[in-house]
């Protein structure tokens, strides 16, 4: 009985946790390599964590499919897809698309990172 109240307080306070965004460039970015890669609507950007990096987790994206337990957002038709594993660490974090004179790519602005690296895909919660 105790572990079923725990694990409805667990999927509760998941779903309290806010989404995952991306910027309109990032959508635009996303959707554009998606469909040079051929792959369906239905294939969505999944965005996670892993231990390791300089500081403690690192960022990981791929194009997948949905998995049992996911957090699935769609924005302008991109299907965002989060583990429950990673979505503690990255609830509420804005990905945006950004172009400058070191190169182009995804960054995160992660609310929950209490220190980052230099390298942008690296933090610490």
């Amino acid at each position: 009985m105790a572990e079923e109240h725990q694990e409805q307080a667990a999927e509760e306070s998941m779903a309290e946790l806010p989404d995952v965004k991306l910027t309109p460039k990032a959508v635009q970015t996303v959707a554009r390599m998606r469909d040079k890669e051929g792959l369906s609507a239905e294939t969505g950007l999944r965005i996670g964590v892993v231990g390791g990096g300089c500081s403690g987790f690192q960022y990981q994206l791929q194009f997948d499919t949905e998995r049992e337990g996911d957090r699935v957002t769609v924005i302008d038709g991109v299907r965002i897809l989060v583990d429950q594993f990673s979505l503690p660490y990255i609830a509420g974090t804005t990905l945006d698309y950004v172009e400058g004179l070191h190169g182009a790519g995804f960054k995160f602005d992660n609310p929950r990172a209490s220190r980052t690296c230099g390298c942008g895909s690296s933090f610490s919660a």
